[in-house]
């Protein structure tokens, strides 16, 4: 449960726009090859367009009724600040719909669903969606693997790549957009390459300043939902520690049976606690719901196997196996050399604790040097602050991730908002917001986008829902991370 950044120079060149009011014939003459290349590049079908584009290379495309989607690889340097030093393929999927609509360009901040999939902006404005893996996320990792090249600055650098590769083809305005880790990449984005993007829709992106102050967590699990709610996922989590041995006992048993080792975290007892450690921020992350504080088992009468199977369900037992663990190892990185994690008391079960709760350190391979940078999530905090632009940060109110949200800078000028939806969790978006905030979220979003005025009277999305596109648990992890 832990994650975040890091940043770079940019150059950016600028070419001066000259006026004449005496254009000679041979001057207009000059300027018709080149509109006659640009009307046949714009002629030619999409994917020839995509794979003219140096460096793009295409996996497959897959049918969809109304759109084109392309899955591409797309070269970018190891280091952008010394790009003869090594490359490496990104993966990138491509949701193609017409050169005439704006773009969303979304990332999870993880790896990449190479199947069809809207985000809740590209269904807002009716867009092309370009997606993009996070570096250092397989296959997408460099080899060998210089570790000290996954940062925020590096990262927002392969995003500023593939955005100024497309934007030839997909000229309208530009969006970025993300959830958890993907919400604060979308962050981190604006904050180096502030000039690419016309609006940032991010939601539910957890921001830790300062990583040695957590209090903002233990005073959202003092107070969120009831009273008898919070207290029968204490009780389970008591009862848990309290039944170590028999529990481990069924632990050790679920992971002979499906081949899970524990060399990364050290032992299967480290495992165990760090999951049940972590039940109580799970459940309001992802369980919570209308009827989940019923489905809580009765923590002194329920079975030992009534309490592994809930546990399971919240948290996941895998979660801090060596299997569990490998994938997210570029997250758990940054959580440990950037963007920090938390670390809640939990005062009902310190009594019973072995580890307290553990450190991304321990969630990484040992041969990975990691060292943290407590100035990195200060500086996009300050840049946020002061100087965000068309910004846009939706939260969860029953969302621990929300305990610690960015504050973008206020005023018209900035045109920048934090909204809230009531009851929601970590799959908190527009849709879920109530009264005014859905409607001005939406319209925002559609000005962002360069959306006709006309188009956009109703601020409601302008794509209809499609069960398949804009499925809610697309991005989900059964496991506590961002």
């Amino acid at each position: 449960m832990r994650k975040t950044l890091r940043w770079v120079l940019s150059f950016t060149v600028l070419i001066g726009t000259v006026g004449f009011t005496g254009v000679t014939a041979t001057a207009a003459t000059d300027a018709a090859p080149q509109d006659t290349a640009q009307q046949d590049s714009a002629s030619k079908d999409i994917k020839d367009r995509l794979l003219a584009i140096k460096g793009m290379s295409l996996i497959e495309e897959k049918p969809y009724d109304g759109y084109r989607f392309f899955v591409l690889n797309y070269t970018q340097p190891v280091d952008h600040r010394h790009p003869s030093k090594g490359t490496f393929k990104q993966r990138i999927t491509v949701l193609h719909k017409d050169t005439d609509r704006p773009t969303v360009f979304s990332t999870s901040g993880y790896g990449l669903n190479t199947n069809p999939g809207r985000a809740e902006p590209t269904r807002i404005v009716d867009g092309n969606q370009v997606a993009m893996e996070y570096r250092f996320f397989t296959p997408s990792r460099p080899a060998p693997a210089d570790w000290s090249k996954l940062d925020i600055w590096q990262a927002a650098s392969d995003q500023h790549r593939i955005f100024k590769a497309l934007k030839p083809i997909y000229g309208k305005k530009w969006l970025s957009t993300g959830a958890s880790k993907g919400g604060m990449t979308a962050t981190y984005f604006e904050r180096f390459y502030p000039r690419d993007m016309d609006g940032v829709v991010a939601y539910v992106a957890p921001n830790d300043v300062n990583n040695r102050e957590d209090a903002a967590y233990d005073r959202f699990f003092e107070n969120v939902g009831t009273k008898e709610c919070r207290s029968k996922i204490e009780a389970v989590q008591r009862q848990a520690l309290l039944r170590r041995a028999p529990m481990e006992k069924l632990y050790a048993k679920y992971a002979a049976d499906n081949g899970y080792t524990f060399k990364t975290i050290g032992n299967l007892d480290k495992a165990f606690e760090a999951v049940v450690l972590d039940v109580n921020w799970g459940f309001w992350q992802y369980q919570q719901s209308a009827t989940a504080c019923g489905q809580v088992p009765a923590a002194k009468t329920a079975t030992d196997q009534a309490l592994f199977d809930w546990i399971d369900e919240v948290g996941g037992w895998s979660s801090y196996s060596d299997q569990g663990l490998e994938p997210y190892t570029p997250y758990y990185y940054q959580a440990g050399t950037q963007l920090g994690s938390p670390d809640i008391k939990q005062p009902w079960i310190a009594d019973l604790s072995r580890y307290g709760y553990q450190p991304p350190r321990n969630f990484v391979p040992r041969d990975i040097s990691m060292k943290f940078q407590k100035h990195a999530m200060k500086d996009v905090d300050r840049w946020v602050r002061n100087n965000s632009h068309r910004m846009l940060f939706v939260y969860g109110a029953n969302d621990p991730w929300g305990a610690e949200p960015f504050r973008p800078a206020r005023g018209a000028k900035h045109d920048s908002y934090v909204m809230t939806a009531p009851g929601a969790n970590h799959g908190a978006n527009v849709a879920g917001l109530v009264g005014d905030d859905k409607a001005k979220a939406t319209a925002r979003i559609l000005a962002w986008a360069g959306v006709p005025a006309a188009e956009a009277a109703e601020a409601k999305p302008l794509a209809s829902y499609d069960s398949k596109l804009d499925r809610q648990d697309r991005n989900r992890h059964n496991t506590l991370r961002p």
